[in-house]
């Protein structure tokens, strides 16, 4: 019986009647007998896994929170051209009206049913924070026996989060959910995020499972109810296996083939401080001020070098210095990164920019970034990488280029990223799939804040550029969903001239600061918590900055340095 059904017994004119949910049957004394309605939806409440429910492009997942009841609920993320739908062929009655209804929580959430035999419907609503129930109803045509009922969301919003569905009304004479088996061994464990004190695990969710125990080293971890787990309180620098079994009220499946996992040694960790100004220094001339690096302003903490310059190989990049610099040769460069990092910055090379692109999307060109990146931190003394790919990037061998990256430079690697603001509107997206899969080792994500319009905020109200609301609800999205504050940072232009649009008067930056980190000088919008451990800001560029008499870093710099 789905959760969302439930029976009571009453005695209605000397007759029992047995109501199930809405309905209600005469089933004794001087009434006539009917058909009882009955929810004809299976698995509607996602405690069985996604069991009984198709999803577009891989984008469903059955998640053990936020649930509305239960154990179980469905979490859809759209992405790219996806709306992520998810659907269940209903069997049901012909010339017979049944009552539509869902739970839904989060980014914007549509229900509906089509194949109806009369007038398909959908119904919809943009966001919520909290449960929010969708309900419509449809009527069968003379001959459907059988009707999709489905969910989706939209194009480039959040995840959404479905519970307890119900298609309620007469029985259509579908199969009966049989007994419960022991499940399927399940099939696909793989590791991802990996710390010096954990590791993230995940699998393909088993038919008829109910829940998953984790084994490390043959031993039951933890058990947990969807298809994923992270295990904490591992040791440092240690290799562990891991399997999982799926379980259910018939028992418990045979152990998965064991995948093996070698925490990280957390070492002495990137030299960056607490709270840092990133600048991105340009090699190459503008317009903007002409610098060296030595002329760089003293408040940047990370120096961002840009750019690095692809070759014909995927994924390989090369550093060009660029004679409009005015450096008498590349070893004066050099120096001059050897004396920014001996007064305790760091230099890193950024790679991509608003005409650069480099293509990761293969094993061999993750595998050749990450050789050609080492190899421009051994020779030039960078300390790390900076990702500003602006034309698209695959999450996964990004990933991999990253990791192999850091294999090679250990703990000390400096990491930063400058997604747009369309890169990080929910965690669905390349950008963010991939802060969040190299988390462990990510030093922080400055998003620009510029040449961008309106966006989404984390309240699901739509923000101008420009404005104090707009830089807090839009890194609100990354800080609730999933980076530590010391993972976020502001990017913003250092004059009206370093961007297209987004120009914001320092003021306005440090408002935003103070409004994220202390709760004080915030907008329309104040966040329900702060986050004091903000990383953060970022400008483009220290060129411009110059260029504008150092207004920027003057004002933005001791302001960030003072941050609790």
């Amino acid at each position: 019986m789905d959760r969302t059904t439930t029976r009571s017994r009453r005695w209605i004119g000397g007759a029992l009647a047995l109501a199930v949910g809405s309905g209600l049957a005469l089933v004794g004394g001087t009434g006539t007998a009917q058909a009882a309605d009955i929810n004809v939806a299976k698995n509607a409440g996602f405690e069985s896994g996604l069991a009984n429910w198709s999803c577009s492009a891989g984008s469903g997942a059955a998640v053990s929170s936020p649930v509305r009841t239960g154990a179980g609920a469905l979490k859809a993320s759209p992405a790219g051209q996806d709306n992520a739908r998810c659907s269940q062929v209903v069997t049901v009655k012909p010339n017979s009206t049944y009552s539509l209804s869902a739970w839904v929580q989060g980014g914007y959430a549509y229900l509906g049913a089509t194949g109806t035999g009369t007038t398909d419907v959908s119904t919809w609503t943009p966001d919520s924070t909290s449960w929010k129930q969708l309900t419509t109803s449809f009527t069968t045509g003379a001959s459907t026996t059988q009707v999709t009922v489905y969910t989706h969301g939209w194009y480039g919003q959040a995840a959404y989060h479905v519970d307890d569905v119900s298609v309620f009304g007469p029985d259509g004479g579908g199969p009966v959910d049989p007994d419960p088996v022991v499940p399927a061994t399940p099939a696909g464990l793989a590791t991802g995020s990996v710390t010096s004190s954990s590791v993230a695990l995940s699998w393909n969710a088993v038919s008829g499972a109910t829940g998953y125990k984790v084994y490390r080293d043959g031993s039951l971890a933890q058990t947990v109810s969807g298809a994923s787990a992270t295990v904490t309180g591992l040791a440092a620098n240690t290799t562990y296996q891991f399997q999982v079994s799926a379980t259910n009220a018939a028992g418990e499946s045979a152990k998965s083939t064991a995948v093996s996992a070698r925490t990280t040694n957390p070492g002495p960790g990137p030299s960056v401080p607490k709270h840092a100004l990133t600048g991105y220094w340009q090699n190459f001339n503008n317009g903007a001020t002409v610098q060296k690096l030595r002329d760089v302003q003293a408040q940047y903490d990370i120096i961002a070098v840009s750019f690095a310059d692809s070759t014909t190989t995927p994924g390989q990049i090369v550093f060009n210095l660029d004679p409009a610099v005015g450096y008498a040769s590349v070893a004066d460069f050099k120096a001059d990164v050897a004396a920014k990092k001996a007064a305790g910055k760091s230099v890193i090379i950024s790679v991509g920019g608003e005409k650069g692109n480099v293509t990761i999307n293969s094993d061999a060109s993750a595998t050749a970034f990450a050789d050609s990146a080492y190899a421009l931190m051994q020779e030039y003394g960078f300390t790390g990488v900076d990702i500003d790919l602006e034309h698209g990037i695959n999450s996964t061998y990004l990933t991999k280029a990253l990791r192999q990256l850091s294999a090679k430079a250990g703990s000390s690697l400096v990491l930063t990223m400058a997604p747009q603001t369309i890169d990080m509107q929910n965690t669905g997206t390349e950008y963010f799939k991939t802060a969040l899969a190299v988390k462990d080792i990510l030093t922080v994500v400055n998003m620009q804040y510029y040449n961008s319009g309106s966006m989404l905020g984390c309240d699901g109200k739509v923000y101008s550029q420009g404005s104090v609301d707009f830089l807090t609800a839009l890194a609100c999205i990354q800080l609730q969903g999933g980076l530590d504050a010391s993972q976020v940072g502001l990017g913003v232009p250092a004059s009206t001239r370093g961007a297209g649009s987004g120009y914001v008067d320092p003021s306005i930056v440090k408002n935003a600061l103070d409004c994220l980190a202390r709760g004080t000088n915030c907008g329309s919008f104040k966040p329900s918590q702060t986050w004091p451990n903000l990383r953060g800001a970022m400008t483009w560029s220290t060129n411009w900055d110059a260029t504008a008499g150092n207004a920027w870093s003057n004002a933005v710099g001791p302001h960030v340095h003072n941050l609790p």
